[in-house]
């Protein structure tokens, strides 16, 4: 088994990427949207973090999160949300005898990806994949046209242009740098 280390920096801000089990024809996380903002809400009141950018697309999501200073505990918040989540689903996915044995359900992969972002160039690029990714999944044409988004949010704060990503131009405005 690898030997994997988490980067901890205090008030740092990181990439995730959150994934569900069952990823085939599996549309979980948009089918109940309501539930997770619900849940991201009651965890971000209890335990704190900025959203930078966020995504949900139907059978995983991604995420650019700061926490406040001297804070480095993500692992609690996404355990919560996820925990929050699944209790709040009715029991009826196909569960493994080891998910089983521990008392886990079989919605959520038991991991997934983080990464800490290291400077303004690396936040904007991570923030772009989020807002493109459900062009790039073949969702929508247009970043514009995902409902469950911070696209709109930065949009109206100047940071894309409404037109941005989408493929049905012949080619795409660069967002505004560093804002």
């Amino acid at each position: 088994m690898a030997n994997y280390k988490r980067a901890w920096q205090p008030g740092g801000t990181w990439f995730f990427t959150v994934v569900l089990a069952e990823r085939q024809n599996n549309h979980l996380l948009v089918e109940r949207i309501d539930l997770l903002r619900k849940v991201v809400r009651e965890v971000q009141e209890s335990h704190p973090f900025r959203i930078h950018g966020w995504v949900v697309l139907p059978e995983h999501l991604h995420a650019l999160l700061e926490l406040p200073d001297g804070d480095t505990n993500f692992p609690l918040r996404w355990r919560r949300i996820k925990s929050k989540f699944s209790r709040a689903i009715p029991n009826s996915e196909v569960r493994s005898e080891s998910r089983w044995r521990r008392g886990e359900r079989g919605i959520w992969q038991r991991r997934y990806w983080e990464h800490l972002i290291r400077d303004q160039e690396d936040f904007n690029n991570h923030l772009d994949y989020i807002h493109i990714n459900p062009v790039k999944h073949g969702l929508v044409t247009a970043p514009k046209d995902w409902p469950y988004s911070t696209f709109h949010r930065w949009v109206q704060q100047g940071r894309y242009p409404l037109s941005w990503g989408d493929t049905s131009m012949s080619e795409y405005e660069a967002p505004c740098e560093n804002k």
